[in-house]
């Protein structure tokens, strides 16, 4: 028996970049992050003048890390998340910064509740991990 037989709804596409149409959604995610980094007072200080590979490199990077292709591990190698970041003087007060602006971006991102929360709880534990500085 089918789907279309027994009545039942498709089964959603199984990871969080198929759901969300692939790589525009994630480039629309860290446009809007890097804009608001550059506005931040905080966090502005963390980047370089130019914000353009800063928001390349994690756009690949989730674009990956949420189900799509591995061109960013093909570029870079492994992510190495905390050795990359280790350079960086990130504190609490970086860290809240950080995930503040992407919450923002997350939310206005327009994912179904679930995949809201699942992203959102992605960032708010990793950004966590990168903490470096008392």
């Amino acid at each position: 028996m089918t789907d279309t037989e027994t009545n039942a709804p498709p089964a959603p596409p199984s990871t969080l970049y198929a759901r969300v149409g692939g790589d525009a959604w994630f480039e629309t995610l860290t446009t809007a992050f890097y804009a608001a980094v550059a506005d931040d007072a905080v966090l502005r200080p963390l980047y370089p003048d130019d914000l353009d590979a800063a928001r390349d490199r994690l756009c690949g990077f989730l674009i990956q890390y949420w189900g799509g292709p591995a061109d960013y591990s093909a570029r870079r190698g492994h992510p190495r998340l905390m050795m990359r970041h280790m350079r960086f003087p990130i504190g609490m007060a970086q860290r809240e910064a950080w995930y503040r602006q992407m919450a923002a971006a997350v939310k206005a991102g327009g994912l179904s509740d679930e995949d809201e929360l699942t992203v959102l709880r992605y960032f708010a534990a990793t950004s966590i991990q990168l903490v470096n500085r008392p």
